[in-house]
């Protein structure tokens, strides 16, 4: 099978190459950065010199790209992946959406007789790279167990969802709730280093008790150690929380928190912070307070 990969960048990259190692697929990959279209090409795949070159030779094609604006150039725009696939083709979305985008895109291809699955994912780099991330599918059911086997080549754990549309609303809340537990540890960790406790031991208590989250587990990792190079990207973590909460405001659920934590990495995104770290958010309370957090 002929497996196209659109967009090998951060997370896009480790999935694309976990394929290649785990599958005996032919791969090709188009992605704007030449290098990390060769880190790819090194281990075995082809290269496509445009998303209609690559869209027209696969029978299915996968994409992990930014921001929706991107997803639908891509996907629906001139030279894109509707008006160039054969009729046939699978296409596999594993960017972060609104629903309301993913079923506009589902719309556009069965148009033209290509099956969707919106399969955003949850992990961060780490578990692309290790291939243990968390796979939240949309789609139709018979397509999504077709597609099965690809989709666990590169993941940990793979979820039908229900229908198109399901994938992003599972994975806007997930993320909503990760970016929450920051926050709140950033304001804990905050706490504990005016009070003068010992940062470290402080840690091991909230790991080992009721406190701890994969969120409070990056903050304090990060913050500690004073190291805010991206995993995940403010501007990144700012797009996802901002869909997570037109989602709210579309279902009528009132923002007590979420609303709170937009407004926190606002004002980190003011100070410069969007390419750094999504827990880059405590520099906002480290600025107000002139104190640094770090153990």
């Amino acid at each position: 099978m002929k497996v196209g990969f659109i967009g090998v960048g951060n997370m896009g990259g480790p999935m694309c190459r976990n394929i290649i190692r785990n599958t005996n697929h032919e791969v090709i990959v188009f992605d704007l950065n030449p290098d990390a279209v060769k880190e790819c090409t090194d281990l075995g795949a082809a290269s496509a010199a445009s998303v209609a070159d690559l869209a027209a030779g696969c029978d299915v094609v996968i994409t992990s790209l930014p921001i929706p604006k991107v997803v639908e150039s891509v996907t629906l725009g001139a030279g894109g992946i509707a008006e160039s696939a054969k009729p046939g083709t699978v296409f596999i979305d594993l960017s972060t959406n609104s629903p309301a985008t993913a079923k506009r895109v589902a719309e556009g291809m069965k148009a033209k007789g290509i099956a969707m699955l919106e399969a955003p994912v949850s992990g961060g780099t780490a578990r692309a790279k290790d291939g243990t991330i968390v796979i939240m599918v949309g789609g139709d059911e018979k397509v999504f167990e077709q597609q099965l086997p690809l989709l666990k080549s590169f993941s940990g754990e793979v979820i039908h969802l229900g229908e198109i549309g399901f994938g992003s609303t599972a994975k806007l809340i997930n993320n909503m709730l990760a970016f929450c537990n920051a926050a709140s540890a950033a304001e804990a960790l905050m706490m504990g280093k005016r009070s003068g406790i010992d940062l470290r031991k402080l840690d091991a208590v909230i790991r080992n008790a009721s406190g701890m989250s994969s969120g409070y587990a990056n903050m304090a990792t990060k913050a500690l150690a004073g190291q805010f190079q991206a995993s995940f990207a403010l501007d990144l973590a700012h797009k996802d929380l901002r869909l997570a909460l037109e989602m709210a405001d579309e279902l009528g659920v009132p923002g007590m928190i979420g609303p709170q934590v937009m407004n926190l990495m606002r004002m980190a995104r003011g100070m410069g912070l969007g390419s750094s770290d999504s827990s880059s958010v405590i520099k906002v309370y480290e600025a107000a307070l002139n104190e640094e957090v770090r153990g």
